[in-house]
């Protein structure tokens, strides 16, 4: 976990300046400190490229270098640098221009391990800085005071019980300042060294006993703690007041969002003013390490060689330099094993955005989503932590401005411009989708190692913040850089590329809404249908017939009837219109002629109306046009009732039909035997059955594998689709029940006729027999396909 300045301004900044140190790199190279063994790690080594962002890492990276060497490791062999031998390995360093703050924590840290460091040698080795080195030092009262700081020194450094609580509710520290002047200090640079750094390993605090530490930033320490009082392992985390985080998560109770259990405010004996009190938070343990430990291993493993397997490994590796067991019997461990790395991606995005989006729901933003404040647990379940900057509209007396800062390396474009005083953007300004762009950088680093924009490689002409931030934004307007795309596995996705891109558009109007559509995309990537669905591959036949949706459903809808048209024909011919007079031969064709040319077009005409939201709102979308929720609502719906609609004015065409013949025979003949109206009762019971069954499945089959998915890539999915898609299922087994009866329909329709009649439309029953069991067949394949595809889809959308 990290912390940041609250007005997101770093410490060496003047005033105004926004910050653009690589906090990310600094947690980095905190971390390599905590593993090594031996040989340090190597500043250089986590140096970005561009100059003006190399400077400002360089000062954060020299402050943990500085306390790693003189504090944590003064017990070893590893040697002790000064500023002057940092300024020898780095050219850019220039003692005269180092930051006076710099200089101070060097003064404070040489105190604090034990040598006598008189301040006014700081003042004559450093005279660039000493106007201010003379503030913070506070040398018009050095005689009255070097005495007392030095003895002060001692007391601290070898108490064992240098913390104490005086009070079971309101614990205290019992620390003596290393100068007269170190509470000025540390309100005059924050970055500088705090009563934080006091705390060590095997104190106890209040019911809290230190047991070991599990993180540091610039501004707070992490440990694991036994809560004597529950006789449970706790983390606990101590830094500087300030800010609405126990607020804010106190709102929280979420399975993917690190619970918090309660707050106590440590005050220091010498000064205990609010400005100088710690807040000690004390949340739910999580063995597991975080997202920053796991993308290490990412970067160590070759890309064929990352499975989900990799996450619990990284997980695994955590638990054991802590000394947990692993868990056994985990179902979501066995889960985890069986996914490939993309799958893993997206099943820890899933769960992220979720708690996004119940952060939302509860009026509060994050501001600062990166791998290190996601926590990972012992089975690799991913809960989001950190949210010392975060802004929650419930909490009162807090603003969006109040604590904006954040890592800029994971920030939205709108993020980036608040930062820039030039732009006219504030941090009021920023919704949910804020977040949702920083969880894209973080995913897509997950994904192939590296971030999507190459910030290291921003060269900027000018130097200084709001240089680096235009840099940054122009990266970012562009989009992703074509490096990084080539760099996403060859086994990712379609979907999964789609959904992170889409979080990573510079406008944010064209990100998804919220986090909980997020999870929707995210689970569609999760299953293999569902996602062949949404984005088939390129050169699939779906692809080619999304773009003609008018002629597959002029056809799909148009051949059945025809073939119906044609037994129809072939039925009535015979039997009933080729025994009429010649004379009445001629009215009826005449009255079924005109009645077929009106009744069809207009049924034509219907079903394009119809289906206008399917046929055009599809075509819209693909060109990058934008609908309101309402049309896109009414598109989908109509996607998946076309079928039914396209029957029902077929059927109810053939029943006209069904009146419209005996009408014609009567006044063609001006007499309507009986035998004639079973005739035509007959084959519209066939005919119908054809116009009903094999319509339907053709156009179902067409808009579920081809139409329908192409608005779930778009994210306007609601709970209404899965009733919708549920009711589809139901429906496609009646339709089967009816397709099956066609054949038998047309030898039942035997029954009727007199044996003299039967051999003269044997022939047209014998070829719709066989004709119907061979759609028959088509269609129950058709059906099982389209089962298989509402289930995928209904997994998704409910």
């Amino acid at each position: 976990m990290s912390e940041n300045t609250g007005n997101g301004e770093h410490p060496d900044a003047t005033p105004g300046r926004a910050t653009n140190v690589r906090v990310d790199m600094v947690e980095a190279f905190a971390a390599a400190w905590g593993t090594a063994s031996g040989r340090p790690p190597e500043i250089a080594e986590f140096l970005p490229d561009a100059a003006t962002l190399r400077a400002q890492a360089l000062h954060e990276l020299i402050r943990v270098d500085l306390r790693h060497r003189w504090l944590h490791h003064a017990s070893t062999d590893i040697t002790r640098k000064r500023l002057t031998h940092y300024c020898a390995e780095f050219p850019e360093l220039e003692q005269a221009a180092l930051p006076a703050g710099l200089v101070f924590e060097e003064f404070v840290i040489r105190r604090h391990s034990g040598e006598r460091v008189d301040p006014r040698d700081c003042l004559r080795e450093y005279p660039e800085q000493a106007a201010s080195l003379r503030g913070l030092l506070n040398t018009d009262e050095l005689d009255q005071s070097t005495h007392r700081a030095d003895e002060s020194d001692a007391t601290v450094n070898h108490s064992p019980d240098s913390i104490r609580s005086t009070q079971m509710t309101s614990p205290q520290l019992d620390f003596t300042a290393t100068a007269t002047s170190a509470a000025t200090a540390a309100h005059s640079a924050p970055g500088a060294f705090e009563p934080l750094d006091r705390i060590e390993i095997g104190q106890r605090i209040g019911d809290f006993e230190l047991l070991t530490g599990l993180g540091s930033g610039a501004f707070a320490r992490v440990f694991l703690a036994r809560q004597t009082s529950m006789q449970r392992l706790v983390a606990v985390k101590i830094s500087a007041d300030r800010g609405t985080e126990p607020q804010t998560l106190a709102q929280l109770d979420h399975d993917y969002i690190v619970r918090v259990f309660d707050q106590q405010l440590l005050d220091t004996d010498s000064a205990p003013s609010a400005r100088r009190r710690l807040r000690l938070l004390y949340m739910q343990f999580l063995p597991g390490g975080t997202l920053l430990g796991l993308l290490r291993w990412v970067r160590e493993t070759p890309p064929a060689e990352r499975s989900g397997k990799l996450l619990l490994d990284a997980v695994d590796t955590a638990m054991a330099e802590k000394g947990e067991i692993r868990p056994t019997d985990s179902s979501v461990r066995t889960e985890i094993a069986a996914l490939s790395w993309p799958e893993t991606v997206a099943w820890l995005g899933r769960r992220l955005a979720e708690a996004l989006d119940y952060a939302a729901e509860h009026g509060v933003l994050h501001r600062d989503v990166k791998p290190a404040n996601v926590l990972l647990t012992a089975e690799g379940v991913p809960k989001l932590a950190d949210f010392n900057i975060s802004f929650s509209r419930t909490v009162a007396g807090t603003s969006p401005v109040a604590y904006f800062g954040g890592s800029l390396s994971y920030m939205s474009p709108e993020q980036l411009e608040a930062c820039h005083p030039s732009l006219g953007r504030s941090a009021a300004d920023l919704d949910t989708r804020a977040d949702i762009y920083s969880l894209g950088v973080v995913l897509w680093e997950l994904l192939t190692g590296a971030k999507p924009f190459d910030d290291n490689t921003a060269e900027a002409e000018g130097h200084g913040d709001e240089t680096t931030l235009e840099a940054m934004l122009e990266r970012r307007t562009g989009g992703v850089d074509p490096a990084a795309l080539d760099r996403v596995p060859a086994n990712c996705p379609a979907a999964l590329r789609r959904v992170l891109l889409t979080c990573l558009d510079p406008d944010r109007s064209g990100r998804w809404a919220d986090g909980g559509v997020l999870a929707k995309q995210f689970d569609l990537c999760l299953d293999a249908r569902a996602r062949d669905l949404v984005d088939p591959p390129p050169n699939s036949w779906r692809m080619v017939w999304r773009k003609w949706p008018l002629l597959v459903l002029v056809l799909a809808i148009g051949i059945p009837n025809g073939l119906a048209s044609w037994y129809n024909i072939q039925h009535n011919q015979t039997l009933v219109v080729s025994r009429l007079g010649e004379t009445a031969q001629q009215t009826f064709i005449f009255i079924t002629a005109g009645v077929n040319l009106i009744f069809f077009p207009a049924g034509a005409a219907l079903l394009i109306y119809l289906s206008r939201f399917v046929l055009w709102v599809p075509g819209g979308l693909r060109k990058g046009r934008r609908y309101d929720p309402d049309t896109l609502r009414r598109a989908r719906q109509d996607s998946l009732r076309l079928g039914d609609r396209a029957v029902i004015v077929a059927f109810s065409l053939w029943a006209l039909a069904g009146l419209t013949f005996p009408l014609a025979l009567q006044l063609s003949t001006g007499d309507v035997p009986s035998r004639a109206v079973v005739h035509f009762l007959a084959s519209l019971l066939v005919c119908g059955a054809i116009a009903v069954a094999y319509p339907f499945f053709l156009v179902t089959f067409y808009l579920v594998r081809c139409i329908y998915p192409v608005f779930m890539r778009h994210g306007e999915i609601s709970d209404d689709d899965g009733t919708w898609l549920r009711a589809l299922s139901r429906r496609c087994t009646w339709y089967l029940a009816v397709a099956a009866s066609v054949p038998l329909l047309a030898v039942a329709s035997l029954t009727f006729l007199p044996p003299a009649d039967i051999p003269s439309v044997i022939v047209a029953v014998r070829v719709l027999c066989i004709g119907g069991i061979i759609a028959f067949v088509g269609s129950y394949v058709l059906f099982r396909e389209l089962e298989a595809d509402l289930k995928a889809l209904e997994r998704v959308v409910s």
